[in-house]
Parts: structure tokens; sequence; C-alpha cells
């Protein structure tokens, strides 16, 4: 399927997604392991069907030490799933956690809940949270200091809206998200940042290899003056939005992306392809 880059244009005079130019061509000090991550959302309808697509899945093998390869399934399915993810070499992963602790919460699992299922990974900050039920910068900073507390890894995830984009606003949204939860960061090694572009999501539009990179690098720019060098060079920085067998491979080669979280590809047998094409990196 041959997906063409989305028509968001560029204000006039926007530096938004500009780099310095020497951070973004710079060779990187310290390899970092790709790694790939599968949001599976509230999908598939049945236990039956996620068995079968790890199914499929175990035809195709890959080398877990060149790649990192983490799992979001249902809430339902993960404690089923977990195993056989595991069997694969992969990773389980929550959707989501709460940002309170054991007691009167409806509805909610918690990072103790986590920490005694064995779970090592959550997502915090998706776009969908964030849009569809009211998650705030403050909410996510309080969940993200949870886990950083419990031991628990986290991809968190930024993003700017199409309007936003088309404002000039893409770095100072990404900004906005990230200063909320840096100072609760203490363990860096348990912290991968996921940007995902909101109008990429789901769309069929794809951000260029060009405007991935040079957004990925503003981020690694970022963090250089707001933590450290040493933390903006290591930290793993994945690329979400319509990700796909056939793009993967040109997005991956630019020097700031580091992965990706997947979203409907996920879904599919294809998803191995992304895989042993990040183990390649």
């Amino acid at each position: 399927q041959d997906f063409k880059p989305p028509a968001v244009p560029r204000p006039p005079g926007s530096s938004a997604f500009t780099p310095p130019a020497a951070f973004a061509s710079a060779p990187s000090a310290m390899p970092r392991t790709p790694i790939v991550g599968g949001n599976w959302k509230c999908n598939p309808a049945k236990l039956a069907d996620a068995q079968t697509l790890l199914g499929a899945w175990k035809e195709k093998a890959f080398d877990n030490s060149k790649v990192d390869v983490v799992i979001c399934p249902t809430a339902l399915h993960l404690p089923v799933v977990k195993a056989d993810l595991e069997a694969m070499g992969m990773q389980a992963c929550t959707q989501n956690i709460s940002a309170t602790g054991m007691g009167a919460f409806t509805g909610e699992w918690n990072v103790e809940h986590l920490k005694d299922m064995e779970i090592a990974w959550t997502l915090i900050g998706h776009s969908e949270r964030r849009v569809k039920y009211g998650e705030t910068d403050e909410v996510t900073a309080t969940k993200l200091e949870l886990c950083q507390k419990a031991g628990v890894k986290v991809i968190f995830c930024i993003g700017e809206s199409l309007e936003e984009r088309e404002s000039g606003k893409t770095d100072e949204v990404n900004k906005r998200q990230l200063t909320a939860v840096l100072p609760k960061i203490t363990n860096w090694d348990d912290i991968v940042i996921a940007y995902e572009p909101v109008w990429a999501i789901g769309t069929g539009k794809v951000a260029t290899p060009d405007q991935a990179q040079e957004t990925h690098a503003s981020i690694r720019e970022y963090l250089k003056t707001a933590v450290s060098a040493e933390v903006a060079e290591k930290v793993r920085i994945q690329y979400g939005g319509s990700v796909t067998p056939e793009n993967c491979a040109e997005l991956l080669a630019k020097q700031d992306i580091d992965g990706f979280l997947v979203g409907g590809a996920s879904l599919k047998p294809t998803f191995m392809d992304i895989i042993t094409a990040c183990q390649g990196a």
C-alpha cells in the first residue's frame, strides 16, 4: 500500500520543527537499542483472535538482543496472552495506569497490581487518553511519578494535533507535555518517549521521514537543555502514527528515531516485519 505524506503546510518562518543542524546530524555517541511497541487499543473483539494473531507471529522469529518489543493488549486479554508474548521474547505492557493507589477507585488498576502480576511496562499519556478521556498533563505527571517509585517502565506519549502543527506549535506542545513530567523522573532507564503526531494516528497519514527526524531531534535538544546531554543522548524516542512494514525502514534510518509505537499494524501478522526491520538497524 502506497501511503503519501500528508499535505500539512509548515507556517512561513516557523522554526518549531527545526533543531540545530549540528545536533541533528551528529552521530550517536552511544548506541540505542531500538524498541517497538504494539498498542492493540480496544482490539480484537475475541480472545481467540488475539491467540490466532500470536500464532502467526510465532512463525517469524526475531532477535530480542537487538530490539525490545512490548505489546499492549486489552486489560482483559493481557493476563491470558502474557505467557505467549514472553515465550516469543516480547514483554507485556498495559495501555493505562491509575493515578491513584489501592482503595475505593472503581475501574482502576495501579502500579501495585502491575508489580504483583510481573508486568514491567505501561503507556502513559496516549493522545486518545488525553483527548477522549480528559487526561491532563498534571495527571500524566502523577501517574509517571507512581511508576518511577515502583520501578515500572513507561512509554510516555507526546504529540500535537493537526491544528497545532499548522500553527507552528509542535515544539511548544511537546515541551509542555514533557515539562510536566520531567521533575518526576529519577530513573531515565525506565523511560521511553513516544512522539505521536495526533493527526497521523490511524489516519493513513505519516509524517515524512524528514518531518519526523526534525521533531525527534528537537525533542532530544530540549532534553539536553532541560535535563542533561547524557539523558538526551541515551533516551529512546519512538515514532508513532500509521507506521507500516512499507514505511518503517525509511523512518528508522533517521538518526533520532529509535523505533515505533504501532497501532493498527500491530494487529496483523506483518507486524513482525516491522520488528525484524528494527533489529537490523
